[in-house]
C-alpha cells in the first residue's frame, strides 16, 4: 500500500508543476440526445513507410459502436497548441545487463523530444514502479535518470501489475498520455500458475479420473487486466522487447508468451510493439525513430457514443478510406453512464 501511495504522489507532483502552463484539448459542441461525448487519441500510420503519411480530416473517418455509426464531432491534430504529451519510459528491472548498449539510444530519444513533451522515467519491480524521475519538461534531467536495470529478480515481478500501478496513479488530463515499456513481458509472478487439467475415464466423458500433468503456461491473465486498465484511463502503451534474466528469461516458450502478452497490451491500447524475435536488438534507434513518427501523426478524436445504464469500456471501430492511411487506436473507449 505504501509503495502505491509513493507512486501516486510522485506522478501528481510532476503533473501539477506543469499543467498550468499547457493548453489542453477542449472539445466544442454538446452531446446529441441519447449520446455522450467521448475522446480518443488515434494514430494515422501509413500503410507503407516509403509514402508520405496522409493528413486526415474529420469527414475522412467512420466510427462504429457495434452496428451503429456514430457522429464524429472533431478531429484535432496533436500539433501546435494541442501537442502536449506526457510520456513515461518504463524499464523492467529484470532486463539483462546487455541492454546497456541501448540506453544511449533512449537518452538521445528523450533529449530530442519537443518542449511540449513531458518525460518521466520509472523502473518496474515488485509489481509496482519506482519513479526515477517525475514527469518533467527538463529532458536532460529525464535522460540522466535512465540507468542500467538491476538485472535481478524480486518477490513479485510482473510487468503487467507494474503498468497497472502506474496508469491508475496517473492524473487524467485531456493531453496525450503514453508509456514506452522496455521488458521481455514475462510474468514471473504468475507465469507458472496455470491450473492442472484432468484426464477423463475411458468411455465416460465428463467423469474425471485423475489430474493430468500441468498444461503449458499461457499468456498472463494480468495482460488483459493491464490492457483494460490502460484503455480505461486513456493511456497508449508502446513496448520494446529486451532480454530478461534468470531461467525463464532463457526459456523460448516463456519468451514467446511474454512477447505475446506485451504485444496484446500494445495492440489493444492503440500502441506499437517492437521486437526482433526473441533476440535483443543491436540498437533501439530504428524503433525509437518509428515511435517519434507515431507521436508526430496523432489526433484527438471527439465523437458521440451510445451509453449504457452503467459506465464502462465499450468497443468501437474506427476506419478510413483515405489512401495509405492505417488507423491505430484503442479497441475500447470509456463511456459514461446514460442519463
Amino acid at each position: 500500500m505504501k509503495s502505491h501511495r509513493r507512486v501516486a504522489i510522485a506522478v501528481i507532483t510532476g503533473c501539477c508543476a506543469w499543467a498550468w502552463g499547457v493548453r489542453v484539448v477542449s472539445s466544442q459542441g454538446k452531446a446529441s440526445p441519447g449520446t455522450v461525448q467521448v475522446h480518443l487519441v488515434i494514430t494515422d500510420q501509413g500503410v507503407k513507410d516509403d509514402n508520405e503519411t496522409p493528413v486526415l480530416r474529420v469527414e475522412d473517418l467512420q466510427v462504429k459502436q457495434g452496428k451503429n455509426a456514430l457522429r464524429v464531432d472533431q478531429l484535432i491534430p496533436a500539433r501546435g497548441d494541442n501537442a502536449a504529451l506526457q510520456l513515461f519510459v518504463l524499464i523492467d528491472d529484470t532486463c539483462d545487463g546487455s541492454i546497456g548498449n541501448n540506453l544511449n539510444d533512449l537518452r538521445d530519444f528523450i533529449n530530442a523530444q519537443p518542449p511540449s513533451t513531458m518525460v518521466g522515467v520509472a523502473y518496474m519491480s515488485n509489481a509496482t514502479v519506482q519513479i526515477a524521475q517525475n514527469l518533467t519538461a527538463d529532458h536532460a534531467a529525464a535522460a540522466k535518470a535512465v540507468r542500467l536495470p538491476r538485472g535481478n529478480l524480486s518477490a513479485m515481478d510482473s510487468p503487467y501489475l507494474s503498468l497497472i500501478s502506474l496508469v491508475k496513479s496517473w492524473p487524467q488530463l485531456k493531453v496525450r498520455r503514453q508509456v514506452l515499456m522496455v521488458s521481455d513481458g514475462i510474468d514471473r509472478l504468475r507465469g507458472e500458475s496455470t491450473s492442472p487439467s484432468t484426464l477423463a475415464a475411458p468411455g465416460r466423458p465428463g467423469r474425471a479420473l485423475a489430474p493430468a500433468p500441468r498444461t503449458m503456461p499461457t499468456i498472463s491473465s494480468d495482460a488483459d487486466t493491464a490492457s483494460n486498465a490502460s484503455q480505461r484511463y486513456g493511456v497508449i502503451v508502446h513496448s520494446i522487447y529486451s532480454l530478461g534474466v534468470g531461467r525463464l528469461g532463457r526459456n523460448a516458450w516463456e519468451e514467446q508468451l511474454g512477447q505475446s502478452g506485451v504485444a496484446k497490451v500494445a495492440d489493444e491500447t492503440g500502441g506499437e510493439y517492437f521486437a526482433l524475435g526473441t533476440q535483443s536488438p543491436v540498437s533501439f534507434k530504428p524503433y525509437l525513430d518509428r515511435l517519434q513518427r507515431i507521436f508526430n501523426n496523432q489526433y484527438f478524436l471527439v465523437f458521440q457514443a451510445l451509453p449504457r445504464k452503467k459506465e464502462g469500456l465499450q468497443r468501437v471501430n474506427i476506419s478510413t478510406q483515405v489512401a495509405n492511411a492505417d488507423i491505430a487506436s484503442a479497441d475500447n473507449v470509456w463511456v459514461p453512464a446514460g442519463a
